[in-house]
């Protein structure tokens, strides 16, 4: 019974770790919370069946997905954007029959890091406008809350998730966004920004509200090759929680199995009406640094989050946030996921002075963050997925080449 407890506390506190983040997708897309809290416990748990339970591994909601969603339902609504999203999760389950037939070295080929880097770079940048205009307090182009009251609350909100990352120790420096949106919270109180109406008028207990998918395959096609960079991303998360508990998940249960899982959790997610879901890096400093790598935990946490879902004051009391807090957040937080793409092309040195390499990198940046739109009749790529088309055709086309060997030393200019 001790051993019971002591598990349930350690899975709550998981989902503490996590809960910014979660939530924080739905948010800023417009989705559900509940769903995000349903689609990240029932996703875990699926994903804890598909890999028998043997990897310590939490999936939450996936921000790679944030401004394909944000797109996607201004031009075809939100139920097929769920169905594109449901599309979206079978992107998983082609890379897992690739590695299950070739191996992870197939993958890496197919997608270098002059590929993910500039692609993962795009995810970030793409959605810079939306954070700016949501810290400054607009929406739809028009000032939504006062400029001076919504940059101040944007700017508590970003100093305190800044702090938190950089200065605090132990579990609470896992939390930085969740940290960032209490205390923009609490000012946003004391300035009579929050209606608390809505949180009074609400239920007690409810049930989350289903999106049902509509069929259409522009979206689908739209949302595919969105899912390229979160689902690299799931192999580099599997590594990562592998080195901690030093165990080696890519062969057991295999790299198949716990993306064949992620996938699963996605497609579920665009059934129910949630943002897509995915590793967490959060989770794995979590792991890391209670030293606590029984799966059980994930799934206490899965639990959790379950039961949430259906608490409708909660839920009330999530969409209560004013949009300045979260566009304060987002400053930071899609600069971040554009400094992740980077990270990638300097860890893996990746050659800029290499012709090939220089266009792949220029044009993506170029298209995704210019918004270029392809259009071939109803259907229309554009942003990530577009961006990832782009890198994989070019990688695959160009001739590979040596680098510019630059000028030597003493040599005559």
């Amino acid at each position: 019974m001790i051993q019971h407890l002591k598990q349930a506390v350690a899975g709550a506190q998981i989902l503490f770790v996590a809960f910014g983040a979660l939530v924080l997708v739905p948010l800023l897309t417009g989705l559900n919370p509940a769903m995000a809290l349903l689609g990240g416990g029932i996703g875990t748990l699926l994903f804890q069946l598909c890999t028998g339970r043997k990897v310590p591994i939490f999936l939450g909601s996936s921000f790679a997905f944030i401004a394909p969603i944000i797109y996607a339902t201004q031009t075809w609504g939100l139920p097929s954007t769920m169905f594109g999203l449901f599309a979206a999760g079978f992107m998983y389950f082609v890379f897992a029959a690739l590695v299950r037939w070739r191996g992870v070295g197939a993958v890496n080929k197919l997608l270098p890091p002059v590929v993910i880097g500039p692609v993962i770079m795009i995810i970030g940048l793409s959605v810079a406008t939306v954070a700016s205009n949501m810290a400054m307090g607009r929406a739809g182009g028009e000032q939504v809350i006062p400029y001076a009251d919504a940059l101040l609350l944007a700017a508590v909100s970003l100093a305190t998730t800044i702090v938190v990352a950089i200065f605090a120790r132990g579990i609470f420096r896992l939390v930085p966004i969740l940290s960032g949106v209490i205390v923009g919270y609490v000012v946003a109180s004391f300035m009579g920004l929050v209606d608390f109406g809505k949180i009074a008028d609400a239920p007690w207990f409810a049930m989350p509200h289903f999106i049902t998918p509509e069929v259409n395959w522009a979206a689908a096609l739209f949302m595919l090759p969105v899912a390229i960079a979160p689902a690299i991303e799931h192999i580099g998360g599997v590594m990562a929680i592998g080195g901690v508990t030093g165990t080696d998940y890519t062969k057991t249960p295999g790299l198949h199995r716990t993306l064949a899982g992620d996938g699963l959790g996605v497609c579920l997610a665009g059934l129910i009406g949630g943002p897509p879901v995915t590793t967490y890096a959060e989770v794995t400093g979590a792991v890391m640094i209670t030293r606590n790598f029984n799966p059980v935990i994930m799934t206490w946490a899965a639990l959790f989050a379950i039961v949430l879902a259906f608490f409708g004051k909660f839920n009330a009391l999530l969409q209560s946030i004013p949009m300045p807090v979260m566009g304060g957040i987002m400053v930071l937080l899609f600069g971040t996921i554009a400094s992740i793409g980077l990270k990638t092309l300097i860890e893996s040195k990746v050659d800029l002075m290499a012709p090939k390499n220089l266009v792949i990198v220029s044009v993506v940046l170029t298209c995704g963050i210019g918004a270029l739109e392809l259009k071939l009749g109803s259907f229309t790529l554009v942003g990530v997925g577009l961006c990832s088309v782009l890198a994989i055709l070019l990688n695959w086309i160009l001739p590979s080449a040596k680098s510019h060997e630059g000028i030597s030393e003493g040599q005559d200019v």
